[in-house]
């Protein structure tokens, strides 16, 4: 049985009813695309093992960014241990995060903006997977959606080009920059979602692709 019936067979609550409503096809044209760029802050890159301390996102519809749809949660997990050094990247403290919401409570607001979207993250594997585990714990199974990898459309065009990434050339900063688009201040999950939107926009001016199928990873 296909991934994604799997997933959709042992999935309920907010996820169930994510699942109920049908997503982006590969044939669905650019210009009409619906999308949901998201960004994480997190303890650590391991799913397995950090928690994810805050959520944003920002939708696209075509080629235009929809901010008045965009979201940003807290997430306040109850005994869990202190954020610890991490704090020094995402700048989240434990104090700040006594404010947030639940992880379930994220998680709703979330799938309900993903509803009927594709996802757009720049290296996706952090949002893809952070979300995934959170979705298993709560409603049952792992997020299954279409998803825009901004990282990896750079990193394939760059390689085309004969100019193969180095160090930090992937960074979303430095593809912004290389782009033209405007500075902002890293490791905020709704800034960096407008981020990764706006060079989701970008990245998609200057693709021969026509259809959400050639943007896909």
């Amino acid at each position: 049985m296909p991934r994604f019936f799997r997933s959709r067979r042992r999935a309920y609550g907010a996820l169930e009813r994510f699942y109920s409503i049908p997503g982006p096809s590969k044939g669905t044209a650019l210009e009409q695309a619906p999308l949901l760029a998201v960004d994480v802050e997190t303890t650590g890159l391991d799913p397995r093992k950090h928690r994810m301390l805050s959520i944003g996102w920002v939708p696209i519809n075509g080629r235009g960014i929809a901010l008045q749809g965009a979201g940003y949660c807290l997430i306040n997990t109850v005994g869990a241990e202190s954020v610890g050094e991490s704090a020094t990247i995402h700048g989240l403290t434990d104090e700040a995060l006594a404010l947030g919401v639940s992880p379930v409570a994220a998680m709703e607001q979330l799938l309900e903006a993903l509803e009927g979207r594709a996802l757009v993250a720049h290296f996706s594997s952090i949002e893809r997977d952070f979300v995934s585990a959170l979705c298993r714990e709560h409603f049952g199974s792992g997020l299954s959606v279409p998803v825009v990898d901004t990282f990896e459309l750079e990193r394939r065009h760059m390689e085309r080009m004969g100019t193969f990434p180095r160090g930090e050339d992937l960074r979303l900063p430095r593809v912004r920059e290389r782009y033209g688009l405007p500075r902002y201040s890293s490791h905020n999950a709704l800034t960096d979602a407008l981020a990764c939107a706006e060079l989701y926009l970008a990245l998609a001016a200057r693709s021969r692709a026509t259809t959400l199928g050639g943007m896909l990873v």
